[in-house]
């Protein structure tokens, strides 16, 4: 197994004409560059980056496998979707807690697309229950919350993700945290240069802005009843 080398332009390359030629066929024929060019420096990257996890907690993992791994399947689901495109035009990485069983897991994320490079942390549509419980601590613990929300922002990272319009049940709309007590997604994000992946000192990058993030991860993660 290769040891990670850095993300090299061919990955944009690649990713654009998928976007401008998004068909079976195409991707067939171009099967041995998504390879190249895309999984297997992903799969590189998810192996350097799962060594070097425990410094931020021991309970996120990093998963190398072609399927069902940390490296997001190209494939996407149109069951439900107007857009029947068959692949993503994004490289997705998901390094998630050991106790996760799928994107909605507390995790450390990385999206590379052609216009938009970013970093994710932190949980994505939480189901009902680690929302209330998420909700619950922050009312609980609210300079815990704002000291790690605030420490999150303070390093450069946004507040992202998807609000009630109201105050959830159970809650007062004057209450001081209401705009985080309204999130339904409770994540931060940070938009990134391509310079920032490209090359074996993307690995160093990322994994510093990740661990900017511990605080406001750890919070989340106990939030819902697990360790950190």
């Amino acid at each position: 197994m290769s040891e990670f080398a850095g993300f090299t332009p061919d990955v944009f390359q690649f990713l654009h004409e998928l976007d401008a030629n998004n068909s079976r066929d195409w991707f067939k024929a171009n099967q041995p560059r998504y390879e190249a060019s895309v999984r297997e420096p992903a799969r590189a990257f998810v192996r350097a980056v799962a060594d070097r996890l425990p410094e931020i907690s021991g309970h996120f993992v990093g998963n190398d496998k072609k399927v069902g791994g940390s490296v997001m399947r190209p494939q996407r689901d149109t069951r439900f979707s107007k857009d029947k495109t068959p692949y993503k035009t994004n490289l997705g990485i998901h390094f998630k807690h050991v106790r996760g069983k799928d994107v909605h897991a507390p995790g450390f994320y990385l999206h590379i697309h052609p216009e938009e490079i970013s970093l994710g942390v932190g949980l994505w549509h939480p189901d009902k229950d680690g929302l209330a419980g998420i909700r619950q601590a922050i009312v609980t613990r609210p300079d815990d919350w704002t000291a790690a929300r605030d420490a999150a922002v303070g390093a450069g990272f946004k507040q992202a993700g998807d609000s009630l319009k109201r105050a959830p049940k159970g809650y007062d709309a004057d209450h001081p945290l209401i705009e985080d007590l309204r999130r339904k997604d409770h994540i931060v994000s940070e938009e990134l240069d391509v310079d920032d992946v490209l090359g074996p000192e993307a690995l160093d990058f990322v994994f510093e802005r990740f661990a900017a993030t511990a605080p406001f991860q750890r919070f989340l993660v106990e939030a819902v009843g697990l360790s950190f």
